[in-house]
């Protein structure tokens, strides 16, 4: 898995948040993790890893979001490109199942 891009929504957050708001600190654009079967790898953001869980899920159990109900989403059937669900500061994941 690797870190594509971290997205700062800052007219969000200039309309919402007390404080200054940065891109997220928890990852760096490029940032790569190694997963083996569904557990969570260390000092990955728990609340991101929520979130993408459900594709992580998917690629390692053969399932692909480029066929079936899926068909025209992705073009490998070995990645999924998702997000956490932070609107103010998502972070931009490549989850590839690695053979």
């Amino acid at each position: 898995m690797t870190v594509l891009k971290r997205i700062l929504n800052e007219d969000l957050a200039r309309e919402y948040c007390p404080g200054e708001i940065i891109p997220c600190p928890c990852f760096e654009e490029g940032q790569e993790f190694l997963v083996d079967g569904l557990e969570k790898p260390a000092d990955f953001c728990e609340w991101a890893w929520n979130d993408i869980l459900r594709f992580v899920t998917a690629l390692s159990t053969g399932g692909n979001f480029s066929q079936d109900i899926f068909q025209g989403w992705m073009k490998d059937d070995n990645v999924m490109i998702a997000s956490c669900t932070d609107g103010l500061r998502p972070v931009v994941f490549k989850i590839e199942r690695i053979k």
